[in-house]
């Protein structure tokens, strides 16, 4: 019997998954990530974490998400680390998990933090245990940070996407001096705030987060169209606006399809949404640009409000004054029960503005 032989440097190269995109933006696409980019992923990741042979791990994403199989899978069983995994996420279970398996890492996206912090069990379990706690993936509002801070449990946020899982994340010592930052580019990547050109731009000044490196994806699935308009040159476009400050640290300003343009000026959603998060009245904000004839563009705010609550434009307006500039409040306003989400516990936007398409009769 014969056997076909492949050489260490094809292995590295071929692809083991084809892990797809949660589609927050559209239908998702499959990220073709392959050997060599998972082992510097690893590298990477544990960098970050200090990952040690004796840490416990606790995370609750699912395995087809590349925060579950990149982020903590892939480096626990390199490590040689144990991890806990719950076959459904429940966030009281999340935290008495931490007691209860004395982890020592924890990994959660935003909306799962805020879902462990209302139901309240955080607040009668021991967290002494836990040296690292990360997540993010969306963003997130001072207030949460400020809650964990509470609690002993200091979450150092980062940023990653399908096609480029955690290519940057916020140092712990940075924690409070850098509060909002989604840190420092990773040993493995190279990251920059890019012009339309892929120039880098200077401290201070918004333009596209792009990067480059051994931890990217090859490219889309049977989708080279798609890939071409994200990969140029070997540098990958994340969709994401954002901007460093004079020390080199990165923050996150929005989707670049999620601006839109209000008066000639142009409005990132984020900014706001970021605020009313901390509104007492509401449990989740969304904004989307929808069509005016006085200024091209104006913001419809999505609120879902916490149970008895009720709220008016009015009121929305009298809070985020002082806050944000007035050009960024929304001048309309529809309440939902709950929003579309992904998977990952991301707002579908897409499903948002399809629908107010549709309501203006626009094409697709």
């Amino acid at each position: 019997m014969s056997h076909s032989l492949i050489s260490l440097s094809t292995w590295m190269i071929l692809w083991p998954l084809y892990i797809y995109t949660s589609g927050t933006m559209g239908a998702p696409k499959g990220a073709l990530v392959s050997h060599l980019q998972t082992y510097f992923k690893n590298i990477q990741i544990m960098m970050y974490m200090d990952m040690r042979s004796d840490d416990i791990i606790l995370a609750q994403l699912p395995l087809f998400h590349s925060g579950g199989i990149f982020v903590t899978a892939t480096p626990v069983f390199w490590r040689g680390a144990t991890m806990i995994l719950r076959q459904d996420f429940d966030p009281v279970r999340y935290a008495e998990d931490i007691e209860r398996y004395r982890a020592t890492i924890v990994f959660s996206l935003t909306t799962m933090w805020r879902f462990v912090l209302q139901a309240g069990r955080l607040n009668e379990v021991d967290t002494s245990s836990v040296r690292i706690t990360f997540g993010g993936g969306e963003r997130t509002p001072l207030s949460l940070l400020d809650e964990l801070a509470q609690k002993g449990l200091f979450l150092q946020q980062g940023f990653g996407q399908t096609e480029n899982s955690a290519m940057m994340m916020l140092p712990k010592e940075d924690v409070e001096r850098k509060k909002g930052s989604i840190g420092l580019p990773g040993f493995c990547t190279e990251v920059w705030i890019a012009d339309d050109e892929w120039n880098k731009l200077p401290p201070g000044q918004v333009g596209r987060i792009v990067c480059k490196g051994p931890t990217r994806m090859s490219g889309y699935w049977n989708m080279p169209e798609e890939t071409g308009k994200v990969l140029v040159n070997e540098v990958l476009d994340t969709g994401d606006l954002g901007y460093t400050d004079e020390e080199g640290y990165f923050y996150i300003v929005d989707r670049a399809k999620d601006m839109y343009r209000s008066g000639g000026e142009n409005v990132y959603p984020a900014e706001t949404e970021k605020v009313l998060a901390d509104h007492p009245k509401i449990a989740n904000a969304a904004i989307i640009g929808v069509p005016d004839k006085k200024w091209g563009e104006t913001g419809k705010a999505f609120i879902v409000l916490k149970e008895g609550e009720t709220i008016t434009l009015e009121e929305i307006g009298e809070y985020l004054e002082g806050k944000v500039a007035k050009y960024k409040y929304p001048t309309h306003l529809e309440f939902l029960k709950e929003f579309p989400m992904t998977t990952s516990g991301k707002v579908k936007k897409v499903e948002l503005k399809k629908r107010e398409r549709e309501r203006f009769g626009e094409p697709e």
